[in-house]
């Protein structure tokens, strides 16, 4: 197609967030999606290979952790041979994909972005609440405000990217550069917990022009189900995103036995991650190039209380960073590291505010949390509570817990005296937080040994208002987390303000929500075209003295 324009994208900003008010046209937008949802479940989900449904036969369940009798949709596994169907579909797509002229690839995500702004909002949140636990909040910031977000913005990156040329060009010479596509396809493995990262997990790399197989988590098919048939609506086409839930392992190792597999885009467990990471360098031989791996990983992330903070933002900001989404977020608080002049007040606030904390079924709209995941999340968090409680820890508040509907675990707060305790180390991915007592002079100490406790390094935050102790903490702890806060929570990090990532166990740092995540998914080429021959092959240094 011709190009015969240089186009210019519509301002870019942050999508607003509902507030979903008593009586608001949102919240009881949301609410009705809720009821309707589950009056048809189990909703029916197929794969989606190039464009067209399949069933496969083999049946699996996404169940309702508020309610883990009630199944939230019946889906689909793929098998091997769908699979290798799906790859190979993927890379035929390819071959219009990327060629498309780049506007027309932009209009597909920004028309997907509008589309889940106004007439898809209130169903992928009640989604995202039924299928994954979150309250209508935490639905709202993350499938609405946060996927928008991140189409709109990666649409600008792309723009920012395409638009960086060479800055130099010799006499009768013209450099350029193309940012093309992987050669190949890219392998999308999302987790459970973030609607919108599972979609900029796919999406990040398809408006560059790539292709993406996804296995999306078991337990938010639902949700992933929304997203594309959003995508197909704004008219993605067939075979460009290939909707794959399965097991696991097998579709991994059949994408990684693949030549033509370019790159990896992962959501979830450090060691699962690093698994893959093997398991891909093991084919390396066999690849037609070096995929591109991209992680983002676990974390055991930390909140550092100066002698001079303001005790009662700290203490609520802390709630909200450890308990929001029942700690299920990979930038969750999991370590308190108290200076004990502050303790007494912090220790009273921090309860008192956490006995009053709402729990129960995410469709009760006042219920502030919800319910962990799933039976083996359940499991390894009470797990966790009680070997903490048995090596000498002491429950402040919560440490309880209730299955018997639900997977509910009410929000804990636990005091350690040692820093290198079960709870202080491992990671929870749920509502447990560890607070340690560390003497007032101690501050420069405490800092090394949050940086050196675990191998993590994903969020942190310090409360003070000492300039100096700011100033200390964060050049001590430079390393200790990919997203750093002064004096407000460690989470809640908002696409095109605070690129997310972190390093050492927590994954490759690449920033999703910024231009350093797209880097990773194009190959450059750089094209020399001279417009003068030249009249000979010799220089000037060849010439005999006297020849000039």
């Amino acid at each position: 197609m011709a190009h015969i324009a240089s186009f210019r994208l519509p301002e870019i900003l942050n999508e607003p967030n509902q507030h979903y008010e008593p009586g608001s046209k949102a919240r009881k937008a949301v609410l009705a999606s809720v009821k309707e949802l589950l009056s048809q479940a189990p909703i029916k989900v197929s794969c989606i290979a190039n464009g067209k449904p399949v069933e496969t036969g083999k049946l699996a369940k996404q169940y309702n952790p508020a309610d883990h009798a009630t199944a939230v949709c019946e889906y689909h596994e793929a098998d091997e041979a769908l699979i290798k169907t799906a790859i190979d579909g993927a890379l035929e797509a390819q071959k219009s994909w990327s060629n498309m002229p780049w506007n027309d690839r932009a209009a597909i995500f920004l028309k997907a972005a509008d589309l889940i702004a106004g007439k898809y909002r209130a169903k992928i949140c009640a989604a995202t609440m039924i299928g994954q636990g979150k309250n209508m909040w935490q639905a709202e910031i993350d499938a609405a405000a946060e996927l928008v977000d991140f189409l709109r913005f990666g649409v600008k990156y792309a723009e920012e990217l395409y638009a960086q040329q060479p800055p130099r060009n010799s006499a009768t010479i013209w450099n350029r550069t193309e940012h093309r596509p992987l050669e190949g396809f890219v392998l999308a493995v999302s987790p459970f917990n973030f609607t919108a990262i599972a979609g900029n997990l796919v999406c990040a790399p398809a408006m560059l022009g790539n292709v993406c197989v996804w296995k999306p988590s078991p337990l938010a098919i639902l949700s992933g189900s929304i997203i594309m048939d959003i995508l197909h609506e704004a008219g993605l086409p067939p075979g460009v995103i290939q909707f794959v839930p399965g097991d696991a392992p097998m579709v991994c190792k059949t994408a990684f036995a693949s030549r033509d597999f370019a790159a990896l885009h992962f959501t979830g467990s450090t060691h699962v991650f690093r698994q893959l990471w093997k398991d891909i360098s093991s084919r390396l031989d066999s690849l037609r190039s070096y995929p591109r791996i991209v992680g983002e990983t676990g974390g055991k992330n930390f909140h550092l209380i100066h002698p001079s903070a303001d005790l009662r933002t700290a203490a609520l900001e802390s709630i909200r960073a450890a308990f929001e989404y029942q700690g299920q977020k990979c930038s969750a608080l999991s370590r308190l590291y108290v200076a004990e002049l502050a303790w007494p007040e912090f220790k009273k606030i921090m309860v008192a505010e956490m006995e009053s904390i709402k729990q129960g079924d995410v469709s009760e709209a006042t219920n502030f949390m919800g319910p962990v995941i799933a039976r083996p999340a359940f499991d390894k968090i009470t797990g966790i509570i009680t070997k903490a409680k048995e090596a000498g820890g002491e429950v402040l508040s919560g440490g309880t817990w209730d299955d018997s509907k639900g997977y509910f675990i009410k929000p804990t707060l636990l005091l350690t005296k040692d820093p290198h305790s079960i709870s202080m180390t491992e990671e929870i991915f749920g509502p447990v937080a560890t607070a340690y007592v560390y003497p007032d002079a101690d501050f420069e100490k405490i800092c090394d040994l949050i940086d050196t406790t675990t191998q993590y390094a994903l969020t942190g935050a310090v409360f003070s208002r000492d300039r100096a102790a700011l100033i200390l903490a964060s050049n001590k702890l430079r390393n200790s987390a990919g997203n750093f806060y002064i004096n407000c929570r460690a989470t809640g990090a908002v696409v095109g303000q605070q690129p997310f990532g972190g390093a050492r166990a927590s994954g490759t740092n690449d920033k999703a929500g910024s231009i350093n995540l797209l880097y990773r998914f194009v190959n450059t080429r750089s094209i020399k075209e001279t417009f003068v021959p030249v009249d000979e092959y010799g220089y000037p240094s060849n010439q005999p003295e006297g020849a000039i």
